[in-house]
C-alpha cells in the first residue's frame, strides 16, 4: 500500500469577510468568500476549489483512460459548473456538471468512438475527488464527443 500525503498553509487574518492565503507545492493564492455569497471576491474560493479539484480529476483521469485504451486523441476540453444551494441561510454544494469535449483523429474507428464513450463515464467512476464526493454532491456529465 502506498500513501500520498499533501500539504497545504493556510493564513487567514480575520473575520468572515476578510481575505487569506493559502499555500501549497504547486498552489499560492488569496482566497476570500466570493461575492455571490457576499464576501470581497479577493483570489479564489472554497466553491472554485472543490469545483477545480473535481474538474481537474475528472479530465486527467479520462485522458489517462484514453491514453491506456490507445485511442486517437485529437483534443479535450471541458466546462464545469458547480451549483450551491441555499436554504434558510444554509449553503450545500448540491451539484457539479462537468461537460467535456473530445475528439478523436480521423482515422478512429467506430469502434473507438464506442470505447470513449464507456470511458466517459467510467472517468468520473474512477476519479478520486468524485469518489469523495459521492453521495454528497450530485456530479452529472453532459459530453460531446466530436
Amino acid at each position: 500500500m502506498a500513501e500520498h500525503v499533501f500539504h497545504l498553509q493556510t493564513t487567514w487574518p480575520g473575520g468572515r469577510n476578510s481575505d487569506g492565503y493559502i499555500e501549497a507545492q504547486n498552489l499560492r493564492t488569496k482566497i476570500s468568500i466570493p461575492p455571490e455569497m457576499d464576501g470581497p471576491g479577493i483570489g479564489t474560493n472554497p466553491d472554485e476549489m472543490l469545483l477545480g479539484a473535481a474538474a481537474t480529476c475528472y479530465i486527467i483521469t479520462l485522458a489517462a483512460m484514453i491514453e491506456r485504451a490507445k485511442l486517437p486523441l485529437d483534443k479535450m476540453q471541458m466546462q464545469s459548473e458547480g451549483i450551491v444551494d441555499v436554504t434558510a441561510g444554509v449553503f450545500t454544494y448540491k451539484k457539479l456538471i462537468h461537460r467535456p469535449t473530445v475528439s478523436l483523429l480521423q482515422h478512429a474507428t467506430k469502434a473507438d468512438y464506442k470505447q470513449l464513450e464507456k470511458l466517459i463515464y467510467k472517468a468520473e467512476e474512477a476519479c478520486m475527488i468524485s469518489k469523495a464526493l459521492r453521495g454528497n454532491v450530485e456530479i452529472e456529465l453532459q459530453p460531446s464527443i466530436q
